[in-house]
């Protein structure tokens, strides 16, 4: 097709991340013709810088730990180092197989893939290198980058999560900047791979948009492990010599590194990508979107990291087949946005949906919270983790909030968003049977004893 040629069709998708190409799978399996407009790679940052090569290394990671503490468990074995080049071939086959696999299935489902950079010159039409694709319906789906703070340049020892994942050797000394998400699995990562590690958050403490008690409990486990970190803390200033770095704090301290790590968080990226112009509202970078991800102009809808909310590869991925099946006539309920699961993979793992007991506390007149320790539940003792599970509960109504923390419980999330997203009642979840001996049966514990019958712990 000439470059200056003008195509038409039902949908045209800007951005092929998990928002976008979920959008684009469910519109064509709906019988829409659909264009996808992407000036990388398929998948977007979730597959080839962000989840997926993340948990890649979380997992080696864990394996490196599992050598050194293997004695624990009676096993002999010795642990000599982490080979970056080894850990990296197996990181990014993980990414190969699944970027092949996304492959098979645009071309499976017929979508027009459109190579390169597309901006919308219209609030129908997105031009890619000259070329103009006019969609009856529009999607934006462009996703975030990795931000920096003020007068802080990313480059040589200063570097955002995705610089680090092409790391060759492990660093000896990093300062990680800023405790959420993706500071604390980091942080996690480089003290497993052998690294001293120091978390500076200007909050008061990490993780802060989890429950109070998760932080807590964080803390407890990251000084177990020698993870150093200092909340209430504020950046100054970074300087680079050589091979180190000396990050200034406001106060005076100062920290030498071989590696500053900025995990300050993601932006959204729509800068000079027309949608202004086309009468998008746009707040802070920001698309802004009603509950059914429609922009305000007529046909254009925004989906993913673009819009305000949990920044989440799953989050996107639902809200593009959402807005697939509503441009097909489906007419799905909107997303509840406190329905959707969230799992920090930093060891121990943290998984919660719902409310926290203090937003449970501004919303509900009253509330009952209950937690259970995983010292009364056999598989985590066999796994030799620590951590709870903590119910949130609108008092004699339903379970409004579940928040954990241990080894492994992001693979509890599935049952505890069944939980939230149903609005059972303790007793509801009481009544079901889980096996044992599981981690999952520390969700049916505490749902024992908020119920009034506690088995495994005390009322």
């Amino acid at each position: 097709m000439p470059a200056d040629a003008e195509s038409t069709f039902d949908v045209v998708i800007l951005g092929g991340g998990s928002g976008g190409y979920a959008c684009a799978f469910r519109a064509a399996q709906l019988g829409l013709s659909v264009a996808l407009v992407e000036k990388d790679k398929l998948g977007g940052t979730c597959l080839h810088v962000g989840c997926i090569p993340t948990k890649a290394l979380l997992h080696a990671a864990e394996v490196a730990d599992s050598a050194r503490e293997s004695s624990t468990f009676g096993v002999k074995a010795t642990f000599e180092s982490v080979d970056m080049s080894g850990v990296n071939a197996y990181k990014d086959g993980v990414v190969s197989r699944l970027y092949k696999g996304l492959q098979g299935l645009a071309k499976a489902h017929r979508i027009e893939m459109v190579e390169g950079e597309g901006r919308l010159v219209g609030p129908k039409t997105v031009e890619v290198a000259g070329r103009r694709v006019t969609g009856r319906n529009v999607v934006l789906a462009t996703g975030s980058y990795a931000k920096s703070l003020p007068g802080l340049e990313i480059g040589g020892r200063v570097m955002t999560s995705e610089q680090a994942l092409q790391l060759q050797d492990v660093p000896a000394r990093v300062v990680v900047l800023g405790g959420g998400v993706i500071g604390v699995e980091f942080a996690s990562v480089f003290r497993s791979f052998g690294s001293e590690v120091t978390i500076v958050e200007a909050l008061p403490r990490l993780v802060a948009a989890e429950d109070e008690a998760i932080s807590k409990q964080l803390e407890r486990s990251f000084r177990k492990r020698k993870i150093a970190f200092k909340t209430g803390a504020r950046f100054d200033g970074a300087t680079q010599s050589g091979d180190t770095v000396t990050v200034s704090l406001e106060g005076g301290e100062r920290i030498e590194a071989d590696l500053l790590l900025v995990a300050v968080g993601r932006g959204p990226v729509t800068d000079g990508l027309g949608y202004e112009e086309a009468g998008v509202r746009v707040d802070r970078g920001f698309v802004i979107a009603d509950e059914r991800c429609r922009t305000g102009v007529d046909g254009v809808y925004a989906v993913g990291d673009i819009v305000p909310g949990l920044q989440l590869a799953h989050r996107g991925f639902a809200q593009g087949v959402f807005v697939a099946e509503d441009i097909a006539g489906l007419e799905p309920a909107p997303i509840d946005e406190m329905g959707i699961p969230r799992v920090t993979y930093c060891d121990p793992e943290i998984a919660s949906v719902g409310l926290t007991e203090a937003q449970a506390r501004e919303k509900h007149a009253e509330v009952e919270t209950y937690e259970y320790n995983l010292g009364g539940n056999g598989k985590s003792q066999i796994l030799q983790t620590q951590g709870f599970v903590k119910l949130v509960r609108e008092k004699d109504g339903p379970v409004v909030g579940v928040h954990m923390i241990g080894a492994r419980m992001g693979e509890q999330i599935g049952e505890a968003q069944l939980i939230y997203n149903w609005e059972a009642l303790p007793s509801d979840v009481a009544g079901l049977v889980h096996a044992h001996p599981t981690q999952n049966e520390a969700l049916g514990e505490a749902h024992l004893a908020l119920a009034g019958k506690p088995l495994h712990a005390h009322a």
